[in-house]
């Protein structure tokens, strides 16, 4: 595994990783979405192999125990996330950049795993309390969901000295303008 680089988005959840990606994915920076394993529930209108290779517990373990992933985590008890090593072999031999929207455990295990053919960009939320207020904006959360995730907020936060270049998210249209830039020039380098 050695053609091409690799760009992380990690941020809490709500802070606007996923947009940015999206908005990246856009542009014609040669990038391909890494997609994601995962042992959480399928939600609806979410497709096999496109948004999340959809596991269960006992076959995302035994591909543990294979290697088969590059990093991966339990986020939550039996709710495990992970990059295939064969999906970044599957972006790489059609000659793109693997782009990547994980969480900031995540994150961090992929910088670690590729040292500088990677660069790892950590999305700031502006405040957690505006950050509750996008994720109790969202159709996909429950109170309690809400509620881990804000507990989780501040601990990712620290962890943000730790990535390659922050990016502030309380104006979007700056955020995407930050990350294209920074996305051009690694790329270029």
């Amino acid at each position: 595994m050695d053609q091409g680089k690799l760009i992380i988005f990690s941020a809490p959840s709500g802070a606007g990783k996923t947009t940015l990606v999206h908005h990246l994915l856009s542009k014609k920076f040669g990038l391909e979405f890494s997609v994601s394993a995962a042992t959480r529930q399928q939600r609806e209108g979410e497709v096999n192999e496109k948004d999340y290779y959809f596991l269960s517990v006992d076959e995302f373990k035994k591909r543990i125990s294979k290697k088969e992933f590059v990093e991966w985590e339990e986020v939550y008890k039996d709710n495990f996330y992970g990059t295939l090593r064969t999906e970044v072999e599957r972006i790489w031999a059609k000659g793109s950049h693997v782009i990547f929207d994980v969480d900031v455990e995540g994150g961090l295990n992929l910088k670690h795993a590729f040292g500088e053919k990677a660069l790892a960009i950590f999305v700031m939320p502006p405040s957690i309390e505006r950050l509750r207020e996008r994720l109790e904006g969202r159709d996909t959360e429950t109170p309690e969901s809400v509620a881990r995730r804000l507990a989780k907020a501040p601990k990712e936060v620290e962890k943000s000295v730790n990535f390659d270049k922050i990016i502030l998210n309380d104006d979007l249209v700056d955020a995407k303008k930050r990350a294209e830039v920074l996305v051009r020039d690694f790329l270029k380098s």
